[in-house]
């Protein structure tokens, strides 16, 4: 609407000027009566349709196979107030399923041309695109928000998203898989940095030897889990990011999220709690159940975690650890804690001047550090937004 420009009360108060007579009356019909599957403490009414086309603000993370679906569910949905986030640009790869893309777009950056043409097509909606990485915004960015959606298929970005929402880490590929592609995940970020096969080479996707042996682990590890359908050209399309995504599929999972953000966003119906399992190999076929808290999980729990080292281990030992356990995959952790009576940094890989002053306490031992039995140390990393707190335990 321009500025100035009067506001058009059409369709019970609800619009402006973009609406119509009857525009969302299929929304309607779900909002202003009830019904078998509402929520118990719904009441149908105008209110809540009102909350969705002139208040309620949604963050979309992600403007790919999955973001596009969902962008567009939500806008023709009635959602308006909309921002996405996304750092990639238009490949010509994705065309083939991210429709709101076309040739003419390729090398622009996805968030705005994504933003651009719902914008011009679907009257009244105003989306707004974030060329950049989610690190890059702070908690008060996403604060701002009611409800945000997450169609990202980096683990290191989901994983820092949900200690920035929900302080509620990805622990599925390193204690629950459920898919093969769970254990391929886990042999290439886990086994293969820990284990240096070939002479420590950089894993290559295009190696038959070392798709190979990736494959030949990842069968180990499903078959401890006792999971099925590992292949060879599984591995392969794992390792080298080659999704077999199928516009049909994005389709049925966007619709599923978009659907969960209107039941959030109105309170109409009761949302899924907190699992959903769609398989479309035979056929249509979702099953729902309730996911259970790990209890020692390390952002679950709120509480430090206890680790065990002898007071004569070296501080590489325990930077070794952060890094290569497997529920915590730290990339570069800085460490710090109280040495008599006052904040010291122990070491901070990030910033150039820092790490060369704190390097030589990598090859001290706690004890020289002046670290004691209990003590608490302060881990700050990039896959997680918070510090996570560890109470230091001395073995005998």
């Amino acid at each position: 609407m321009a500025d100035g420009e009067e506001p058009m009360a059409v369709d019970g108060g609800c619009g402006d000027s973009g609406d119509w007579e009857g525009r969302w009356n299929h929304v309607k019909k779900f909002l202003e009566r009830s019904g078998p599957f509402t929520h118990p403490d719904f009441e149908p009414g105008t209110q809540p349709l009102d909350f969705l086309l002139n208040t309620c603000k949604v963050l979309v993370i992600g403007a790919g196979g999955l973001g596009c679906e969902l962008l567009k569910n939500l806008a023709l949905t009635g959602f308006r107030q909309i921002h996405v986030i996304d750092m990639d640009t238009i490949d010509v790869s994705n065309l083939n399923r991210q429709f709101l893309f076309r040739p003419k777009d390729v090398g622009r950056p996805k968030a705005d041309v994504a933003a651009e043409f719902l914008n011009s097509r679907i009257p009244s909606c105003a989306v707004v695109p974030h060329y950049k990485k989610i690190q890059d915004l702070d908690e008060t960015f996403y604060r701002q928000f009611h409800i945000i959606v997450c169609g990202l298929d980096s683990i290191l970005a989901r994983r820092w998203i949900n200690g920035m929402l929900v302080n509620f880490p990805m622990c599925t590929i390193a204690s629950m898989p459920r898919l093969p592609e769970h254990c391929i995940e886990y042999v290439r970020i886990l086994q293969w940095p820990k284990e240096q096969p070939f002479g420590g080479a950089p894993l290559d996707g295009d190696d038959p030897e070392h798709i190979q042996w990736i494959y030949e682990r990842s069968l180990e590890r499903a078959s401890e889990f006792n999971i099925k359908g590992l292949s060879y050209r599984l591995t392969q399309g794992v390792v080298k990011r080659i999704i077999p995504a199928v516009a049909s599929t994005n389709a049925v999972i966007a619709a599923i999220c978009a659907t969960e953000v209107f039941k959030i966003a109105t309170s109409a119906y009761i949302p899924l709690n907190n699992y959903l399992v769609f398989n479309d190999v035979d056929g249509l076929y979702t099953y729902t159940f309730e996911a259970e808290r790990k209890e020692n999980c390390l952002a679950c729990s709120q509480l430090p975690q206890n680790i065990e080292f002898s007071s004569s281990a070296k501080l590489q030992e325990v930077l070794d650890y952060l890094t290569n356990n497997e529920s915590l995959q730290m990339k570069s952790p800085a460490i710090t804690a109280t040495v008599y009576g006052r904040n010291k940094t122990l070491y901070l890989q990030s910033v150039t001047s820092i790490e060369e002053r704190t390097r030589p306490n990598l090859s001290k031992s706690l004890k020289e550090l002046g670290l004691v039995d209990g003590q608490e140390l302060a881990v700050a990393d990039v896959t997680t937004p918070q510090s996570l707190l560890f109470k230091l335990h001395f073995t005998t």
